[in-house]
């Protein structure tokens, strides 16, 4: 099973950034990537920075315990509820980039101006490719349960809340204005009726971040 989530997570992270990456080259000129920016006294700049480890730790993880470096032995119910839940939201995240379109970036660029996407998952969820990345994460844990790869969920709990919040909401809030605050306000952050933002509620200074 170690081997068998070493695969997996190698072919998603092709299939996710650059497989998706190539097609939004070929669809709209660009490759959708805008890095890692700001200064580390900025929450976006540590939010790209815990992003990268994460995907980093995840794989370090994976060829740890496949190398016998660090130990991974979980009961094998565990490892197959693991793979479940990888492959699903291995797949979820996916089927969310497919979903934004030419929209999809992983970061923000604050002189670009993408359409805002409502329709879908999005209709319910504001972020369901985070949630979907973590989902898939943590299933990789359970497969593949080391201190290395739980760390690497922990990073990305930390980026992904520090992105949405701080970077992602205020960028969007300014360019489309009350067209995010409604949707805001209907939707949730991460899931259904969870988190959903009302027309008074703060938001962070605006940065870079991925969505």
């Amino acid at each position: 099973m170690t081997t068998a989530a070493l695969v997996l997570y190698v072919v998603a992270l092709v299939v996710l950034f650059g497989v998706r990456s190539a097609v939004q080259y070929r669809r709209t000129g660009s490759a959708g990537f805008h890095g890692i920016s700001g200064t580390p006294a900025q929450a976006g700049w540590w939010g790209g920075v815990l992003f990268l480890a994460a995907l980093v730790a995840g794989l370090a993880g994976l060829l740890l315990a496949v190398l016998g470096v660090v130990p991974a032995a979980a009961p094998a119910a565990v490892q197959l509820a693991g793979l479940v839940l990888a492959l699903a939201g291995f797949a979820a995240t996916l089927a969310g980039q497919t979903g934004m379109g030419a929209s999809w970036r992983i970061g923000v660029d604050p002189g670009e101006r993408t359409d805002l996407v409502t329709t879908g998952v999005f209709a319910h969820v504001r972020n369901p490719i985070f949630t979907a990345m973590t989902v898939a994460q943590a299933g990789v844990v359970l497969m593949v349960p080391t201190w290395v790869s739980i760390l690497a969920v922990v990073a990305l709990v930390a980026a992904i809340q520090l992105q949405v919040r701080a970077v992602e909401e205020p960028y969007l809030r300014t360019v489309h204005g009350g067209t995010y605050a409604a949707y805001a306000e209907r939707t949730g952050r991460f899931l259904p009726g969870v988190g959903r933002l009302t027309a008074a509620a703060p938001l962070a200074s605006q940065g870079r971040s991925t969505r």
